[in-house]
Protein backbone atom coordinates (compact mmCIF):
# COMPACT_ATOMS: atom_id res chain seq x y z
CA UNK A 1 0.00 0.00 0.00
CA UNK A 2 3.08 2.47 0.72
CA UNK A 3 4.06 1.93 -2.57
CA UNK A 4 1.17 2.41 -4.20
CA UNK A 5 0.57 5.88 -2.56
CA UNK A 6 4.64 6.94 -3.35
CA UNK A 7 3.84 5.97 -7.21
CA UNK A 8 0.47 7.67 -7.14
CA UNK A 9 1.93 10.61 -4.93
CA UNK A 10 5.24 10.85 -7.66
CA UNK A 11 1.99 10.85 -10.20
CA UNK A 12 0.33 13.65 -9.48
CA UNK A 13 3.38 15.45 -8.82
CA UNK A 14 4.63 14.71 -12.08
CA UNK A 15 1.27 15.82 -13.53
CA UNK A 16 1.00 19.10 -11.83
CA UNK A 17 4.47 20.29 -12.90
CA UNK A 18 3.85 19.49 -16.72
CA UNK A 19 0.98 21.70 -16.09
CA UNK A 20 3.30 24.57 -14.77
CA UNK A 21 5.82 23.62 -17.06
CA UNK A 22 3.38 24.56 -19.97
CA UNK A 23 2.04 27.80 -18.47
CA UNK A 24 3.60 30.25 -20.14
CA UNK A 25 4.23 32.22 -17.57
CA UNK A 26 6.00 29.99 -15.61
CA UNK A 27 7.91 28.32 -18.37
CA UNK A 28 9.58 31.03 -20.77
CA UNK A 29 11.10 34.12 -19.64
CA UNK A 30 9.34 37.34 -21.13
CA UNK A 31 11.37 39.70 -23.90
CA UNK A 32 10.36 42.39 -21.11
CA UNK A 33 11.90 41.02 -17.81
CA UNK A 34 14.37 42.92 -16.50
CA UNK A 35 14.49 45.88 -14.30
CA UNK A 36 12.40 49.22 -15.43
CA UNK A 37 12.40 52.81 -14.13
CA UNK A 38 8.50 54.25 -14.82
CA UNK A 39 7.66 57.55 -14.38
CA UNK A 40 4.47 58.49 -13.49
CA UNK A 41 2.90 61.94 -14.47
CA UNK A 42 -0.47 63.66 -13.26
CA UNK A 43 -2.01 65.43 -15.60
CA UNK A 44 -5.47 65.58 -13.96
CA UNK A 45 -6.41 65.76 -10.01
CA UNK A 46 -4.87 66.86 -6.55
CA UNK A 47 -2.31 63.74 -6.44
CA UNK A 48 1.74 64.38 -6.54
CA UNK A 49 2.84 65.84 -9.58
CA UNK A 50 5.00 63.22 -10.35
CA UNK A 51 6.69 59.59 -8.99
CA UNK A 52 9.52 57.62 -10.03
CA UNK A 53 9.76 54.07 -9.40
CA UNK A 54 11.90 51.20 -10.24
CA UNK A 55 10.04 47.79 -11.37
CA UNK A 56 10.88 44.36 -12.04
CA UNK A 57 8.86 42.26 -14.58
CA UNK A 58 9.61 38.65 -14.06
CA UNK A 59 8.27 35.98 -16.20
CA UNK A 60 5.73 38.63 -18.21
CA UNK A 61 4.44 39.72 -14.43
CA UNK A 62 5.29 43.40 -13.56
CA UNK A 63 6.06 43.66 -9.27
CA UNK A 64 8.24 45.70 -7.17
CA UNK A 65 12.33 46.13 -7.77
CA UNK A 66 12.85 45.29 -4.21
CA UNK A 67 9.53 43.92 -2.63
CA UNK A 68 11.39 44.43 1.27
CA UNK A 69 11.08 48.20 0.99
CA UNK A 70 7.81 49.12 -0.39
CA UNK A 71 5.37 50.61 1.49
CA UNK A 72 2.77 50.03 -1.68
CA UNK A 73 1.75 46.56 -3.99
CA UNK A 74 1.93 46.50 -7.45
CA UNK A 75 0.47 43.84 -9.71
CA UNK A 76 0.29 43.65 -13.07
CA UNK A 77 1.24 41.72 -16.15
CA UNK A 78 2.95 42.35 -19.62
CA UNK A 79 1.40 40.56 -22.83
CA UNK A 80 3.61 38.82 -25.97
CA UNK A 81 3.08 41.34 -27.43
CA UNK A 82 3.87 44.34 -25.23
CA UNK A 83 0.35 45.42 -24.15
CA UNK A 84 0.90 46.20 -20.49
CA UNK A 85 -1.90 46.42 -17.58
CA UNK A 86 -1.16 47.14 -14.07
CA UNK A 87 -2.52 47.92 -10.50
CA UNK A 88 -1.19 49.81 -7.57
CA UNK A 89 -2.47 50.23 -4.13
CA UNK A 90 -1.64 51.57 -0.68
CA UNK A 91 -4.60 51.42 2.44
CA UNK A 92 -7.22 52.26 0.72
CA UNK A 93 -5.91 54.41 -2.08
CA UNK A 94 -5.52 52.31 -5.68
CA UNK A 95 -4.50 52.82 -9.57
CA UNK A 96 -5.11 51.20 -12.66
CA UNK A 97 -2.48 51.72 -15.74
CA UNK A 98 -2.31 50.49 -19.60
CA UNK A 99 -0.38 50.78 -22.26
CA UNK A 100 2.43 48.78 -24.54
CA UNK A 101 6.25 48.30 -23.89
CA UNK A 102 8.95 47.63 -26.24
CA UNK A 103 12.15 45.84 -25.24
CA UNK A 104 13.56 49.06 -24.44
CA UNK A 105 11.20 51.72 -23.48
CA UNK A 106 7.25 51.93 -22.48
CA UNK A 107 4.08 54.76 -22.25
CA UNK A 108 0.39 54.37 -21.31
CA UNK A 109 -2.24 56.10 -19.28
CA UNK A 110 -2.96 55.55 -15.60
CA UNK A 111 -6.43 56.65 -13.59
CA UNK A 112 -7.17 56.38 -9.84
CA UNK A 113 -10.24 54.08 -9.07
CA UNK A 114 -11.44 56.58 -7.73
CA UNK A 115 -11.35 59.05 -10.44
CA UNK A 116 -9.88 61.75 -8.24
CA UNK A 117 -6.34 61.51 -10.42
CA UNK A 118 -5.31 60.57 -13.73
CA UNK A 119 -2.09 60.87 -16.20
CA UNK A 120 0.48 59.41 -18.18
CA UNK A 121 3.68 57.06 -17.28
CA UNK A 122 6.84 56.27 -19.24
CA UNK A 123 9.18 53.56 -18.89
CA UNK A 124 12.69 52.75 -19.51
CA UNK A 125 14.11 49.51 -19.22
CA UNK A 126 17.29 49.68 -17.29
CA UNK A 127 18.54 45.71 -16.92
Amino acid sequence: MTTLLRALSALVLLAWLTILAATPSFAQRSPYDGLWSVLIITERGTCDRGYRYPVRIARGRVGHADPASSSFTIRGNVASGGAVRVSISRGQDSANGAGRLSRSAGAGRWRTASGQCSGVWTAERRG
